[in-house]
């Protein structure tokens, strides 16, 4: 009895649904996050800042701040189950209701469980729609231009980390109208999801797997780019966290320290769309000399793993001249989140419908985990062994992205 192998694997580009269709889905997702995180990353300072005015430790604080990011964790395994179950612009419509009624949950009552209950539902509702969103917003961009879609939405994402915090300042951190102008923009950004036009079902709806064996199978189909959305996150969103302690080991001061996490913050805003316009530009060259678009894309992503590990070959020297901190720490915010588009892009282009939910799933797991574990190690080091530990962490996981790239 003879035996048939199976065919290779085909990456075919990912259809997209008709122009006109796409263009009002994406406005409207990208309208309806951005208002939604407004709201978010003005009522999170907020709530930590009540917690302390109300006399809670700031471990209890700390403990109820990690709460979202648990249910982040939680929820992003299921979401290829609850999108194909529900369908995804029902979807959509749920990681906008749950976040306004948290909200307005806030502002009825005190208690401190209600309110970890709220923090745990409006996380999960977050990492539904991180998911979800950055999933159709790569599947609905037309082919030559889903690297400037893409790169273009992580920018606004981005904008938001600072406009949010900036609003709150504005109206006053801890006023009761700062809460109330938080809770109206969860409400304009679930207005905006109500415009998202009845969304094409899902081409894999009924064969693809979903839930953990989705994830898992996810996993073992991208483990590069799920390596490099790791080192995107530990660089961009993890260190970002420590900057400040950073800045301080080196002797700098108080207001010169934290302006690092704005170097970070400057590097991710202005590189990720020019990356993702670049990466659009090279998989489309009329001489085809970058080779095909995956090969174009591992070339960009190539280049940002390098820029990350030359910045942290740097380390040593900052001791000595302060002022390098700075630049080192824009090219770490720049490089890490140009990684992490490009590897939005990547999967993007290649897979759609619920496929793709459960390979960004995936990604955005490995992105958070990274986040999650610079801070705890990269403050660890800063302790017990800033001098060597400090940079060793950081080169270590600089260099084995620039070696799974190679590998590539």
């Amino acid at each position: 009895m003879s035996e048939h192998p199976l065919p290779p694997p085909r990456h075919l580009p990912v259809a997209t649904p008709a122009p006109a269709l796409a263009r009002r889905g994406l406005l409207a997702i990208f309208g309806s996050t951005f208002f939604e995180l407004m709201g978010y990353f003005m009522l999170a300072p907020w709530l930590i800042l009540r917690l302390n005015a109300d006399g809670v430790s700031t471990a209890m604080a700390g403990v109820f701040a990690a709460t979202g990011w648990v249910g982040i964790f939680l929820m992003t395994p299921f979401a290829s189950a609850i999108t194909r179950t529900l369908g995804r612009r029902p979807t959509l419509w749920l990681a906008a209701f749950l976040p306004a009624v948290a909200t307005a949950g806030f502002a009825l009552t005190s208690s401190l469980a209600v309110w970890f209950a709220l923090q745990l539902a409006a996380g999960m509702a977050s990492g539904l729609r991180w998911v979800l969103a950055e999933a159709v917003v790569a599947e609905f961009s037309p082919p030559h231009q889903r690297g400037r879609s893409v790169g273009l939405f992580e920018t606004m994402v981005g904008a938001t980390f600072v406009l949010g915090p900036m609003v709150l300042t504005w109206v006053g951190p801890q006023s009761a109208a700062a809460l109330g102008v938080a809770l109206a923009f969860m409400l304009v950004g679930l207005a905006w999801s109500l415009l998202i036009p009845p969304l094409p079902p899902a081409a894999d709806a009924h064969q693809a797997r979903v839930g953990l064996g989705g994830v898992w199978l996810a996993l073992r189909a991208h483990p590069l780019i799920m390596a490099v959305g790791f080192v995107g996150g530990f660089f961009e969103s993890g260190l970002t966290a420590i900057l400040p302690l950073y800045g301080l080991a080196l002797g700098l001061g108080v207001a010169a320290a934290t302006l690092l996490v704005s170097a970070s913050g400057l590097g991710s805003a202005l590189m990720m769309l020019p990356a993702g316009m670049l990466a659009d530009r090279m998989a489309h060259h009329p001489s085809g000399r970058w080779g095909d678009e995956r090969a174009a894309r591992l070339t960009l992503m190539r280049l940002c793993a390098v820029v990350t590990l030359a910045a942290t070959v740097l380390i040593p020297l900052v001791a000595g001249t302060p002022w390098l901190a700075a630049p080192i720490a824009f090219l770490w915010g720049g490089a890490g989140g140009c990684l992490y588009t490009l590897a939005m892009i990547d999967i993007g282009s290649r897979e759609e419908g619920v496929t793709l939910v459960n390979s960004t799933a995936v990604l955005v797991l490995s992105y958070t985990l990274g986040g999650v574990l610079a801070p705890s190690l990269g403050a660890a080091t800063l302790q017990w062994a800033p001098v060597l530990g400090f940079p060793v962490l950081l080169i270590g996981v600089a260099g084995l992205g620039v070696w799974l790239l190679r590998r590539g």
